[in-house]
């Protein structure tokens, strides 16, 4: 760990860069672009004192997602990726804040990713464009300005990064708290307040909404080696789902946030495994958002030159919310 001092305006790191490293600001404010120095340049966020950036880059080994400037005189301690778990070691309480800071995160995205899948589901593909009301139009105008200032910054997915996720036994080392569950066992509820989260060692989990009342829904199904509930842990918040053995014998490690201290000590790997976890799960839900958000831009341009394919259409009529646990 070193700490760095940069001068106002001066670049952190670059867009496409390759990430070897991430930062936590000690003095300062951060400035996060995407196509900065370009006629598209636009600001995402401020970042100041005790903000982590440039994290994900390092725990997926991706190149950088956007570029970092400073906006004043900035102090940040500058973290090698090799050093991330003695970093940590040193107050085990820095990972919870880490994890904190990509759930915050995820919540954040999240919410910006439903509403602009409820604007597609009222959007009606093809109807009179100038009978809709002022509240939809403005919705669209905000999601097709947002694809076309960040269309850039979402990755494909990419087989590594999967693989990274799913390619580790997670009942390896060190667990205790595991139990198992018949089919039908629901975990727990939408809308409960959850205090801990859960590590697939067998079986599947379904994520339904409205399970078992009219409108159900299953959004996905997880299958073993993957966590969810991360959510309710890490900031206290109710469940946005609810999550329901889907076989037999599904078997779950139960992880609280003195839990989470334990695995930090006696089984690291782990806590590299959820800091990846976390990581991946807002990278792919960038992913999901520019995909409507292009959705978006491409029904407002079809129908401001009155030419609405049928496809776009479907498209539209067949898009979903997709959520992962």
């Amino acid at each position: 760990m070193t700490e760095k001092q940069f001068q106002k305006n001066e670049v952190i790191f670059r867009e496409g860069e390759r990430g070897d490293s991430f930062f936590l600001i000690s003095e300062g404010t951060v400035g996060i672009y995407v196509n900065y120095g370009s006629a598209e340049q636009q600001k995402l966020t401020e970042l100041k004192k005790d903000q982590y950036f440039g994290e994900m880059a390092v725990i997926e080994s991706y190149p950088r997602s956007a570029t970092a400037v400073a906006e004043d005189e900035v102090k940040a301690e500058e973290i090698p990726s090799g050093e991330i778990l003695g970093y940590f070691a040193t107050d085990p309480d820095k990972v919870m804040d880490m994890m904190r800071h990509l759930s915050r995160r995820i919540r954040e995205l999240n919410a910006d990713y439903t509403e602009a899948c409820a604007t597609i589901e009222e959007l009606h593909v093809g109807a009179d464009p100038a009978e809709r009301k002022q509240s939809i139009v403005d919705k669209i105008k905000k999601f097709v300005n947002v694809y076309k200032m960040n269309k850039k910054s979402a990755d494909a997915e990419s087989v590594e990064a999967l693989r990274k996720i799913e390619g580790s036994s997670h009942s390896e080392g060190f667990f205790d708290n595991v139990d198992s569950y018949k089919k039908g066992t629901v975990i727990f509820k939408e809308g409960e307040i959850g205090s801990c989260m859960y590590d697939i060692h067998y079986g599947e989990i379904g994520i339904y909404r409205n399970y078992g009342a009219p409108g159900e829904k299953l959004l996905s199904k997880l299958p073993m080696n993957r966590f969810f509930g991360e959510m309710a842990l890490l900031e206290n918040c109710p469940r946005s789902a609810t999550a329901v053995a889907m076989t037999d014998d599904t078997t779950l490690e139960r992880i609280d946030a003195d839990y989470m201290r334990d695995i930090f000590k006696k089984n690291p790997p782990k806590i590299e495994m959820i800091l990846c976890h976390l990581s991946y799960r807002l990278r792919r839900l960038t992913n999901d958002y520019m995909d409507a958000c292009e959705l978006l831009s491409d029904v407002s341009d079809a129908e401001s030159r009155g030419n609405v394919s049928d496809e776009l259409k479907k498209k539209a009529e067949d898009f979903e919310l997709k959520i992962y646990g």
